[in-house]
């Protein structure tokens, strides 16, 4: 069954009120509430914006009131900047989870949720698989930040599932998404005139272009795929070739200094880089696909290497050296190479 109420979640977010403005334009769909606690500046459309906090239990009185049958819980924050610091984060994280299913176990009208989640729950370590499926099980279990958070919102949503199984659930694993408007904390740490590496480390990287991540919330919205799945664009690619095709240049340091620096640009409040995070840039992470292509049947129309293209083109980044001052020279030490081997061999 179609939805006909729809409550969006985290609609203050650039992609919540993508997801609230599409819905909200779909002429079967009487009504969508959009739910967050700044007022967002994007143009949502017909989306009636109610201000409020998921922690709170007034979040059960807007789905009571409003008859909601859909519910798409998109305010799952990965940086604690953002957020108002990491107990803030932690909070509208877990507790506003807690809340939300609370609200949701109570409603007569529910019939559908979805549930945005990240591939950062596999973790990212020496030891890891090729690719990480939705039944593979991390080394380790991540003990801090967004990562952390995320293993705690699945385990609750696991217990909602088995104690409302009438409604159907979607827990949809995000990998990185980068889009016109991103600015999670890849997208501002290749935006860094100079890149800092983890010495001795390529990891591979997985994107999501942020249409992609459109398209899999609206068909979980509308129709019935209820389970787990891994969201990303096909392939991956490594780091460094991440780097130069952003046109940066980059300096390896060792991970005790990457972790230094990743404080210090937190505490100035530069980038929002994590340890989850800083682990990523030195192991990466890749997640299979099948299940989104065969079962939920979706395959993402660009790649991570389209993505990455795309979103360099949207940044319009530029090498921080001049690139072809650098090739002429390069040219010039190469000719100047070839005059003098072919001059000794001319002797």
């Amino acid at each position: 069954m179609r939805p006909r109420r729809v409550l969006v979640t985290g609609v203050a977010r650039p992609l919540g009120a993508e997801v609230a403005s599409v819905l909200a334009a779909d002429p079967e769909i009487e009504s969508v509430i959009g739910v967050d606690t700044t007022v967002p500046t994007a143009d949502l459309g017909r989306t009636h914006f109610v201000r409020a906090d998921i922690r709170h239990p007034l979040i059960a009185k807007v789905i009571s009131a409003t008859g909601i049958d859909t519910v798409l819980h998109l305010n799952v924050i990965a940086t604690p900047l953002g957020a108002g610091g990491r107990a803030a984060m932690k909070e509208t994280n877990v507790i506003g989870t807690m809340q939300l299913l609370a609200a949701c176990q109570k409603s007569t009208t529910v019939t559908r949720l979805v549930v945005k989640s990240t591939t950062a729950i596999y973790g990212s370590s020496a030891r890891d698989p090729a690719l990480f499926t939705e039944d593979t099980q991390p080394r380790a279990l991540p003990v801090a930040g967004y990562a952390k958070d995320a293993v705690e919102v699945e385990g609750y949503v696991r217990g909602f599932s088995r104690r409302r199984p009438d409604i159907a659930v979607t827990v949809l694993r995000f990998t990185n998404i980068l889009g016109p408007h991103s600015d999670n904390a890849l997208a501002l740490y290749l935006d860094l005139p100079v890149v800092p590496t983890v010495l001795g480390f390529d990891p591979r990287i997985q994107l999501l272009h942020s249409t992609d991540a459109l398209a899999v919330l609206l068909r979980a919205a509308r129709g019935h795929h209820a389970g787990t799945f891994n969201v990303a664009g096909d392939g991956v690619m490594l780091l460094s070739q991440a780097i130069r095709r952003a046109g940066r240049p980059s300096v390896p340091a060792p991970f005790p200094a990457i972790e230094l620096l990743g404080g210090l640009a937190r505490r100035l409040r530069i980038i929002d880089y994590s340890a989850e995070q800083l682990d990523l840039l030195t192991h990466g992470r890749a997640v299979d696909t099948s299940r989104l292509i065969g079962v939920f049947g979706y395959r993402p129309r660009y790649s991570t290497v389209e993505t990455f293209d795309a979103f360099v083109r949207y940044r319009d980044l530029r090498f921080t050296i001049d690139h072809e001052l650098v090739s002429r020279v390069e040219h010039g030490l190469l000719g100047s190479l070839n005059r003098r081997r072919l001059a000794g061999s001319a002797r």
